[in-house]
């Protein structure tokens, strides 16, 4: 399988939505985002831009205690997951699949938690603080779609790692 990581610095807020808008720009269904880091790292705010550049008008927050939300964006679904509290075999309960392999984009906060679940295609940002109060977002490329979107990212400036 191919694996490409890459780095995007996040300065401030503006430059974590850039990078959102720049994925949804590349959604097709089946795309799983699998979102990692502390509390307050941002994994919300980022799946909040991501949903608005696909077009979704509801509010999009935080599915802690609901574990899943679905919206409709303009163009595709969005599955926006939360699986903080789970533990795997109630994570493996849920039917995930049916998200991950469906018609829509799939964003999964906390989802290191359920790895072996998530599908070998996929998009992983590990979102950390930085001292000057910004975001350090770590991506790994799993299967040659999201190592191609690592390398488009790039060559619009974000590091390789």
């Amino acid at each position: 399988m191919i694996v490409k990581h890459t780095v995007w610095q996040a300065g401030e807020e503006a430059d974590t939505v850039r990078l959102a808008r720049t994925l949804a720009a590349w959604a097709a269904p089946e795309t799983v985002l699998a979102l990692d880091g502390e509390l307050g790292a941002g994994k919300t705010r980022f799946s909040q831009a991501y949903a608005e550049a696909l077009g979704v008008r509801t509010v999009v927050n935080s599915p802690t205690f609901t574990i899943i939300k679905e919206y409709q964006g303009e163009q595709l679904p969005l599955y926006h997951m939360d699986v903080y509290r789970l533990s795997l075999m109630e994570a493996d309960g849920l039917g995930l699949d049916e998200y991950f392999y469906g018609d829509g984009v799939t964003i999964v906060e906390w989802a290191s938690l359920i790895e072996p679940l998530l599908p070998p295609e996929r998009l992983e940002l590990r979102i950390l603080h930085r001292e000057d109060g910004g975001r350090r977002i770590e991506l790994t490329g799993r299967g040659a779609r999201c190592a191609a979107w690592c390398q488009q990212l790039e060559e619009m400036g974000a590091e390789k790692a």
